[in-house]
């Protein structure tokens, strides 16, 4: 059984015995009065008055402290583990050497395909069967909660490396519970400290971080560490300290670059580059998105004056700062001060799933376009999302999804991105091809009609001085 569940069927008890014991109380010293009367109770208006002022009281009092109790509940429904609030709660009181974060990555999918109760049963069933195998590894009695939907956060007193073997072995034996296949990821911080709110920010930022790295997805790190790294961006932000790489893109027309896609990455201490995949997490949860996507806009935009007027560069920004207020105003008010043609910026959206706003998102890029700004969409055909957007609104520019020039070989794929160019140049939409490695995929691709190509097979990337000595 669960430490969660211990406590609150022993919450649950006391809180009965809170209802009882003053009822009871009560019940015993009214009929003892009525029936000292004289030695003969009497059914009249003041004794019946009295009975029924007891039931009601009592009725009253026990349905007041059940819905507290509801209310005051230390558990999740689902799993039978602690609730977040009462699991950090107990956190402070526990101090334990080491929390986990584990999360069901592929919960998204399973509540697709099958029904909530099989749902919820299969998340109650990982909670029992993981504290099953703490129990197994001698963690007794270990803090078990449900954060939210596939999140679960663990509290236990083992070392990093003891840590690790446990949760590698409970994946190892669970990935199919109830002929459902699980897909796990885990990260924990050791050496804790008082600020567990924000080291529990930090592990999901690991598991973001590390989503494209199975082998690095399983991690322990010492909670000094996560905040080591965290300072370290946050100092790169305020310095506005950027290491920019540049990719040509190479017109199929004129067999010219025209283009660089701008990959931007933070210089942290002694210059080291702080990867996007590690830093945008962990500034998002900060609230600082804006930010960062101001300072990267100011620093192309002043780059831009100091390069050949014929280059353009596309870049990605959030959507969430598009749809800032403050962020348009700032974007704007730079490109008038800097007086540069704004076509020559390029802004690349990436979304995996349909805007829930979509008129008013595309009312938000109207508001770019009109500046002369050109809009594209990047990893076009991976998702719905890119199709319905294309739909709604006129785009300057799409790049394919990585999968439709790695794998030309394949008639459908072939045919696929044959028919989306097509509908490209239908609408007079720019077409760009990356990851181009081979000759023949740069003839393929060219005899389909695409605009643009990029890859290492077009020229290699360039740094920031470089691009300047080459286009000043």
């Amino acid at each position: 059984m669960l430490l969660s569940e211990l406590n609150e069927r022993e919450r649950r008890f006391k809180l009965a015995l809170r209802a009882g014991i003053p009822v009871l109380l009560l019940t015993f010293l009214v009929f003892y009065s009525l029936f000292t009367q004289e030695g003969v109770f009497k059914f009249n208006l003041l004794n019946s008055s009295l009975i029924a002022a007891i039931v009601f009281i009592t009725i009253y009092f026990n349905y007041f402290l059940i819905e507290m109790s509801v209310k005051e509940s230390i558990i999740d429904n689902t799993t039978q583990s602690y609730n977040e609030k009462a699991f950090l709660d107990k956190l402070h009181q526990y101090k334990p050497k080491t929390l986990v974060l584990l999360v069901v990555d592929n919960l998204y999918t399973i509540n697709d395909a099958y029904s909530a109760d099989k749902v919820d049963l299969l998340l109650y069933t990982i909670i029992h069967k993981l504290n099953h195998t703490l129990n197994q590894y001698g963690v007794h009695s270990p803090l078990i909660g449900r954060r939210y939907g596939a999140e679960f956060l663990i509290a236990i007193n083992k070392e990093d490396h003891d840590v690790k073997e446990i949760f590698e072995k409970f994946i190892e034996q669970n990935h199919t519970i109830n002929e459902i296949e699980v897909d796990y990821a885990f990260s924990a911080a050791t050496n804790t400290g008082e600020n567990i709110e924000q080291i529990l920010g930090q592990l999901k930022d690991i598991l973001i971080t590390e989503e494209d790295n199975d082998e690095k997805k399983n991690t322990v790190k010492p909670a000094e560490e996560l905040g080591k790294t965290e300072q370290n961006i946050l100092e790169a932000l305020q310095n506005k300290q950027f290491k920019m790489s540049f990719r040509p893109l190479e017109s199929t027309q004129t067999k010219e670059i025209e283009i660089y896609e701008i990959v931007s990455k933070l210089a942290g201490q002694n210059q080291e580059e702080i990867l996007p995949r590690v830093y945008l997490p962990i500034i998002n949860r900060l609230g600082l998105g804006v930010e960062y996507d101001l300072s990267l806009v100011e620093h192309i935009i002043k780059l831009l004056p100091l390069i050949d007027e014929k280059i353009s560069f596309t870049f990605n920004l959030s959507p969430f700062s598009l749809r800032n207020i403050h962020f348009q105003e700032k974007f704007f008010s730079l490109l008038d001060a800097h007086n540069i043609k704004s076509s020559r910026l390029i802004i690349q959206l990436y979304e995996r799933k349909t805007h829930h706003d979509l008129s008013g998102y595309f009312k938000t890029l109207s508001t770019f376009r009109k500046k002369g700004v050109r809009i594209c969409i990047d990893n076009f055909g991976s998702s719905n999302a890119s199709m319905e957007y294309m739909k709604n609104f006129k785009f300057d520019m799409v790049q394919f999804d990585r999968e439709y020039v790695t794998k030309l070989e394949d008639q459908t794929t072939l045919a696929m991105l044959s028919s989306l160019i097509t509908m490209s140049q239908d609408l007079n939409i720019l077409t760009v091809a990356k990851w181009v490695d081979k000759e023949k995929q740069k003839d393929k691709l060219s005899a389909l009609g695409i605009s643009y190509l990029q890859g290492f097979g077009i020229a290699k990337p360039i740094k920031e001085q470089a691009l300047i000595q080459t286009y000043n």
